[in-house]
């Protein structure tokens, strides 16, 4: 992803309000259903993100950013490529948590305001909440829909569980619905997403979630390991075709959204892991010489041509370790699966926790 910018606390009394939401089975959501669920909206608006577009689509390279796959039809495509038996990472970190889940709790604090971002596998926060039973949880997600179904459906299952629900791009500017008093925060960013950053927009965004928790808060990170070729390029190309409908998707959303007239049928999808930077892209590629429309602008593609679209970094423990210290993170612990195909860090930010009365963290 690209375009980073600040995860903040608010002012006091500053945060949005949370809003009446539709639930499931046609009833409304109130704010506070049961007391258990509250929604912040802080999507970014249809002009930032046809901005964004024209801006990747008219670079010399063409590149667009991963998190406009997820309207709700990415969502779903993206819950079913967890599913499929090329793809390791879910089902590898999901063993992780279930095998190490109580000693990660042990790190993390239990009985504390913990905060997901990017709210993809609920099997994998439910692992989790089960063995925190945090006091507080909220998910930042930048798919709305998707934010939504999961947090009723977590608080129906941990009924006792106050929920924040922050529809928001984690990548750009924005501010959580914190309480200025709350010092014991943890954060969980599994699913290796931030390998989607390119490394130094990975070593800034860790400096943000590092000022966001403030000395002595602890972040959970899945991160995924180098490995053979021939596994990751499967893992991003299945033989079903539902990695390459998923990154078509994107393009559909561009019709709708932008009044794009791309045809799916002119581009492909391709993926593959670039060795020299230790990292599998995934990119659309121009079949035919042709011209495109987005919200009134063209762009000419020749055949051959493509829009890269994700990047997916793989790193060493070591190599990773490195980053997150020149974020102001110290390891605590590392956990890995049997087959060394993924691993779990536990990272702590430099510095003392303040007592639970003394004033909280500076905004990052």
């Amino acid at each position: 992803m690209t375009h980073l910018g600040a995860l903040q606390r608010p002012n006091p009394g500053r945060h949005p309000q949370a809003t009446t939401e539709e639930g499931q089975g046609g009833g409304r959501r109130s704010g506070q259903p049961s007391g258990s669920v509250r929604f912040f909206d802080y999507r970014p608006t249809p002009a930032d993100v046809c901005a964004e577009v024209l801006e990747g689509l008219g670079r010399p390279a063409k590149r667009l950013s991963p998190k406009l796959f997820y309207d709700q039809h990415g969502s779903r495509l993206f819950d079913a490529i967890t599913e499929l038996p090329e793809y390791y990472p879910t089902r590898t970190e999901i063993g992780i948590l279930r095998e190490y889940g109580s000693e990660m709790a042990d790190r993390l604090g239990r009985d504390n305001v913990l905060i997901e971002l990017g709210s993809g596998s609920s099997l994998k926060i439910q692992i989790l909440l089960a063995a925190l039973r945090p006091r507080t949880y909220l998910p930042v997600d930048i798919s709305r829909e998707h934010l939504l179904e999961s947090a009723y459906a977590l608080a129906e299952r941990f009924p006792g569980l106050a929920i924040r629900a922050a529809c928001a791009d984690y990548s750009a500017p924005f501010r959580l619905p914190l309480e200025p008093d709350w010092t014991d925060l943890a954060a969980f960013f599994p699913g290796s997403s931030i390998g989607n950053f390119d490394p130094d927009d990975a070593r800034l965004l860790l400096r943000r979630v590092a000022g966001l928790l403030g000395a002595g808060g602890r972040l959970l990170i899945g991160v995924d390991l180098p490995k053979d070729p021939a596994i990751l390029n499967a893992a991003y190309d299945d033989a079903q075709g539902v990695t390459a409908a998923f990154n078509l998707n994107l393009l559909t959303r561009i019709n709708r959204e932008l009044d794009g007239d791309f045809d799916l049928d002119a581009f492909a999808h391709r993926a593959f892991f670039n060795a020299a930077e230790s990292r599998v892209e995934m990119h659309l590629v121009s079949r035919v010489d042709q011209r495109v429309r987005v919200a009134g602008a063209a762009f000419d593609f020749r055949a051959g041509e493509t829009i890269h679209t994700e990047s997916s970094y793989k790193y060493g423990t070591e190599v990773f370790k490195r980053l997150a210290r020149d974020a102001g993170f110290l390891s605590e612990q590392v956990w890995t699966d049997p087959e060394g195909l993924f691993s779990v860090h536990c990272l702590r930010v430099r510095g003392v926790r303040p007592a639970a009365c003394a004033a909280a963290p500076n905004q990052a």
